[in-house]
């Protein structure tokens, strides 16, 4: 008996099987909020599969509802598809995932890092992770703040349609800066995060005094925001890459 032999027939079924259904995940992930049916051309560029493995891996997805075939040719999302989206949302835990990204944006920038949502006139703090300087900005979780004061508030005014400036300047940009205007002493740098359908769920900042993040510092710290932002918003979602950019509307 050659158990070498077949060790390695075993692992071979086992690797054509595992990729067969990362293939089929990613047909799955190739439909966005807005495509109520994709062509299977559209799905074998998106997936960079080809054709012929799309329809045969639609047609086994059809088969338990995750796919349906429209009489036109194109293919959407099904029953089954939708359950498992249903269950995702009903059994997420914003806290699970927004505290991770926190801590890790807090030890990217050395600053502390908080995600803010609107309630009404205000932006309340949900979650925070305080930066591991020992001269900083405090907000407790629960505290209720003004939206037309400090970058969270604005980016959330923003992103909520609010019109003229400086608004219409924060959503070209995809972010704002604040230096000192809620309190003298203080300055923060925040972006947009996003949940199903593109809908706002939030901000989140750094924030310190403005003795150490100036504009400059700020600046610096752009690219680490927009990244947190948009891993946030992914996880939001539940989606691997979002569609758009995050800085429009």
């Amino acid at each position: 008996m050659n158990t070498d032999h077949d060790s390695e027939l075993n692992e071979s079924e086992s690797d054509d099987g595992v990729t067969a259904v990362r293939r089929a995940m990613r047909i799955l992930a190739a439909f966005g909020v807005e495509d109520a049916c994709l062509s299977l051309a559209e799905l074998s560029r998106r997936t960079d599969c080809h054709r012929s493995t799309v329809l045969r891996l639609a047609r086994t997805l059809a088969m338990d509802d995750y796919l349906a075939q429209r009489p036109d040719g194109t293919w959407r999302l099904a029953r089954a598809a939708g359950w498992l989206g249903a269950c995702y949302q009903a059994t997420f835990n914003v806290l699970e995932v927004v505290q991770p990204v926190l801590h890790d944006l807090s030890a990217a920038t050395g600053e502390s890092a908080t995600f803010y949502v609107r309630e009404g006139k205000q932006r309340v703090c949900i979650a925070r992770v305080e930066g591991p300087k020992s001269i900083r900005h405090h907000v407790r979780v629960g505290a209720g703040l003004p939206l037309n004061l400090g970058s969270p508030g604005r980016v959330l005014l923003a992103f909520s349609g609010e019109s003229g400036e400086p608004y219409e300047s924060i959503r070209r940009a995809g972010y704002m800066m604040s230096l000192g205007e809620r309190e003298a002493e203080v300055s923060s740098i925040s972006a947009p995060v996003y949940g199903l359908n593109w809908s706002l769920v939030g901000a989140i900042c750094i924030s310190g005094p403005i003795s150490r993040l100036n504009e400059q510092v700020l600046l610096g710290h752009k690219e680490a925001i927009l990244g947190a932002a948009s891993q946030l918003s992914r996880s939001m979602m539940g989606v691997g890459q979002p569609r758009r950019a995050l800085g429009s509307k």
